[in-house]
């Protein structure tokens, strides 16, 4: 069994998702919002995020196995779409010139391990204001992973500390790790950390119901940390 099969079972055996469709109106509105609300104060999206020592990058998982692993397809842009006044396509050289931050984050997993590292890349919150997002409430990141995709709150996904990442622990990203860009921010579960990019859509709903791969399968969709 490989570690999404284990995943998905542990899904099955009880993990809850959290509805994160279509704004719904009257009682469920407002439970829907006081929601919200409540995760955003639990799981502290304004508060400073500080990591520990580095783990081994042994202890970060790999899916697949060389020469297995997924590859950028040939001309790979980061496009940046949905509710923004100017779309974009971003080369990984383009989004290296833009402001770069560096981060030491400690990731936490569903499964109960946690590990950290150091990041680096550029603050969404920056790409963002680039591309003149509108107000919104949610941020859906898709991959180039076989479809795997997942989506976030916008408060946390414009924290100073959600980043666009392109490096580990002071080198390049690695296939194995997610390249040429991955999500890295500490307010959410692994299993929100997309690896191999392809798009960032700041969009109002999300129609697939759940929010993301494992979130249809079960997971919680806050995940917060």
């Amino acid at each position: 069994m490989n570690r999404r099969d284990a995943l998905r079972a542990l899904g099955a055996l009880g993990l809850t998702a959290c509805d994160s469709g279509r704004p719904k109106s009257g009682v469920l509105g407002i439970m829907e919002r006081w929601n919200r609300g409540a995760q955003r104060v639990l799981f502290g999206t304004s508060g400073e995020l500080v990591g520990g020592e580095l783990s081994p990058e042994t202890m970060f998982p790999v899916y697949y196995a060389s020469p297995h692993l997924p590859i950028a397809p040939p001309g790979w842009r980061l496009k940046i779409g949905g509710n923004v006044e100017r779309p974009a396509e971003l080369t990984l050289d383009q989004l290296m010139q833009l402001s770069r931050t560096d981060l030491r984050i400690e990731h936490h997993c569903v499964e109960g391990w946690s590990a950290t590292a150091d990041w680096h890349g550029v603050q969404l919150a920056e790409v963002a204001r680039m591309v003149g997002a509108r107000p919104g409430d949610y941020v859906e990141f898709r991959s180039f992973d076989d479809g795997y995709w997942s989506s976030w709150d916008r408060d946390s996904a414009l924290h100073p500390q959600t980043l666009l990442a392109y490096g580990m622990n002071g080198h390049p990203l690695a296939p194995e790790h997610g390249a040429p860009v991955r999500l890295y921010g500490g307010l959410k579960l692994g299993y929100k950390q997309v690896k191999y990019l392809t798009e960032v859509n700041f969009v109002d709903h999300i129609d697939e119901a759940t929010g993301g791969y494992w979130e249809a399968q079960g997971y919680e969709w806050y995940a917060g940390t």
